[in-house]
């Protein structure tokens, strides 16, 4: 069943689990991640890159998530993921998005609360929630990492905003880490102090460490974006059948061991995050 944003963090909430936001890029990864959803009967939001978005194949992938999500038995949100500006959320909201992201961390914090408010009132036109960013999370590439998520600042971002979740950056990064990264769980139990309770957004979920992932989740993140391990796995599983001597060349035959890879990642993540059963 499709859901909102704000429906399915109020699950985790109430839950004390984190909602799985999986990034998909095609027809195969919403198919893997809505089978693991059902199997475990959790709840899972799927959510583009602006990149899709602004290409092609994001006007074929919306509405077979959207469908996806629609015939799903368990909730599904269908977000916009590290928006950049407010064409493209525009442009996702008329895909039939359930939440929107914008990504206004690059800029300063006056200008970040400004421009993340105009989202926001947009947004409530039609009913839809917002994600915030505070403290930008860069990739594994980046030379340095930025300075992290500032309580206090925290608590005016989200006063000002009016978001109803706020990614924050702890120690994570995109990608794939090239050394084991060290979350700063204090910091995010004095975010959510300071905030009044804000549920939190991990980003960077691919490869943190299981038992930093459930300290995050315990002192108040609400949301683990996953990216770079579903394009792993969908990877993987085009080599297992590329490796196959006895492989058919029937495209959807093909296909089916990407799934089923994209589906197992899946599985274990919405079993991290302890998403399993809630549905």
């Amino acid at each position: 069943m499709l859901v909102s944003l704000k429906e399915i963090i109020a699950m985790a909430e109430e839950g004390n689990f984190a909602v799985p936001a999986f990034n998909v890029y095609n027809l195969e990864t919403v198919m893997g991640v809505l089978e693991a959803a059902e199997e475990l009967r959790a709840p899972v939001i799927l959510q583009l890159y602006p990149r899709l978005v602004n290409e092609q194949v994001g006007y074929f992938i919306a509405p077979a998530a959207l469908a996806g999500a629609k015939k799903a038995t368990v909730p599904v949100a269908f977000h916009l993921d590290h928006g950049p500006d407010e064409l493209t959320a525009q442009k996702m909201l008329r895909w039939g998005a359930t939440g929107i992201m914008y990504d206004g961390s690059v800029h300063p914090l006056e200008e970040n609360i400004k421009n993340t408010k105009h989202i926001v009132e947009i947004c409530e036109t039609v009913g839809v929630s917002v994600e915030g960013e505070l403290g930008h999370v860069g990739s594994v590439n980046d030379d340095t990492m930025g300075d992290f998520t500032d309580p206090q600042e925290a608590k005016r971002f989200v006063e000002e905003t009016g978001v109803c979740c706020l990614a924050v950056l702890i120690g994570n990064a995109h990608g794939h880490y090239k050394k084991t990264p060290n979350l700063d769980i204090e910091r995010v139990k004095a975010i959510r102090e300071a905030t009044g309770g804000m549920p939190l957004v991990l980003h960077g979920g691919s490869g943190i460490p299981d038992e930093q992932v459930k300290a995050a989740i315990r002192a108040g993140i609400r949301k683990m974006n996953i990216g770079t391990d579903v394009c792993c796995a969908f990877a993987d599983g085009t080599k297992e059948t590329m490796d196959d001597p006895n492989r058919s060349i029937g495209v959807d035959v093909f296909m089916k061991r990407p799934i089923a890879s994209v589906k197992k990642l899946a599985m274990e993540k919405i079993k991290l995050v302890e998403a399993d059963g809630k549905a």
